[in-house]
């Protein structure tokens, strides 16, 4: 019997040290230190007798394996974390980025954000308060989008093409919410988070060429023992190369790489540099405009962004891709 209850007494004491750590975890910040009476009375109510010189030892162990726990005065007597791996604006800023990606659903961004908090104390947690608002209308339904992720990340890194059921929703008359599903087996390269939207970069074998698709649009996704098509067979890169791609992408269509000269108004060279860099050359043209060149994939996608900026931009090379501006504007003209 004695034996037994020496063997309760230990078990207790190492639970009494991890009891104080998850409650000074959970309670306590810079602006809400925990007391020791505070803590004998949490201990209490787990069945654990506690007294202030046993606290002090716990909280000097924790201290010595590396939690930064500190002994303050203000602004009243107790115990708090004084450093913690997230700080308040930076779970603020993460809670942001998920709640304003409309690729995760509106029950994972819930689940996504609680995670987050816990990383703060639950005082500042009540402090906190996200400045992005995402209505569940604007975030997709697939509640697989994390395996989806997962596995097409699996796919990548051991280099196997994958197999999976696409879907796109149906324009009909009676405005019914419906759906058209395709197979596709692909080989992937890489998943890119662009435009708000995550997308797979990879290739059909029946094209020698890159495709963009949606992951929030995919389903059932299985890895297939086969290895994926060399990227060099159907692009211009030896080794995908994903930070060049992207920035070449226009709202994520693919086309022709070129060089590409724009003349632009000196009013618009923020937005310029905001799209392609501070390191691009914006070169004088005459007193009110500049003139830049960069590579990018022309395609309908390139076309639109520059006709964003009406006569803010005239395209000077290529003369095929202005050949492109003017027909989309003869287009639009058309309609009217």
């Amino acid at each position: 019997m004695v034996k037994y209850q020496r063997g309760v007494a230990m078990q207790n004491s190492k639970l009494k040290t991890l009891f104080i750590y998850k409650y000074l975890e959970k309670y306590s910040d810079d602006e809400n230190p925990v007391s020791t009476t505070e803590l004998i009375k949490m201990l209490g109510e787990k069945g654990i007798t506690a007294e202030r010189k046993s606290i002090y030892s716990d909280i000097k162990a924790l201290n010595d394996i590396g939690c930064d726990i500190i002994s303050t005065k203000s602004p009243r007597s107790g115990f708090c974390m004084a450093t913690r791996n997230f700080e308040p604006p930076e779970v603020r800023l993460l809670i942001d980025a998920v709640s304003s990606a409309g690729f995760i659903t509106p029950n994972k961004t819930k689940a996504l954000a609680a995670k987050l908090e816990s990383l703060l104390s639950a005082n500042q947690v009540k402090k906190l308060k996200s400045q992005v608002y995402l209505g569940a209308q604007n975030k997709c339904d697939n509640e697989e989008i994390y395996y989806v992720i997962d596995r097409l990340d699996k796919a990548v890194k051991n280099k196997k093409q994958v197999k999976f059921v696409y879907k796109r929703r149906n324009i009909d008359k009676e405005q019914k919410k419906s759906y058209t599903t395709r197979i596709f087996t692909v080989s992937p390269y890489a998943l890119i988070w662009k435009d708000d939207h995550y997308y797979l970069v990879c290739n059909n074998s029946k094209y020698d060429n890159l495709i963009n698709l949606r992951l929030d649009r995919m389903k059932k996704i299985e890895i297939i023992d086969k290895a994926q098509r060399p990227v060099s067979e159907v692009s211009e890169y030896k080794t995908f190369d994903a930070a060049d791609y992207s920035a070449k992408m226009f709202n994520m269509f693919s086309g022709r790489n070129d060089a590409v000269t724009l003349q632009c108004s000196l009013n618009i060279r923020e937005e310029i540099m905001d799209r392609f860099g501070a390191g691009i050359p914006l070169k004088a043209y005459d007193e009110n405009h500049f003139e830049t060149t960069f590579n990018a994939a022309v395609s309908d996608g390139l076309v639109s962004w520059i006709m964003q900026y009406g006569n803010d931009i005239k395209v000077l090379e290529p003369g095929y891709l202005a050949d492109m501006v003017v027909e989309k504007a003869k287009k639009i003209l058309a309609v009217y």
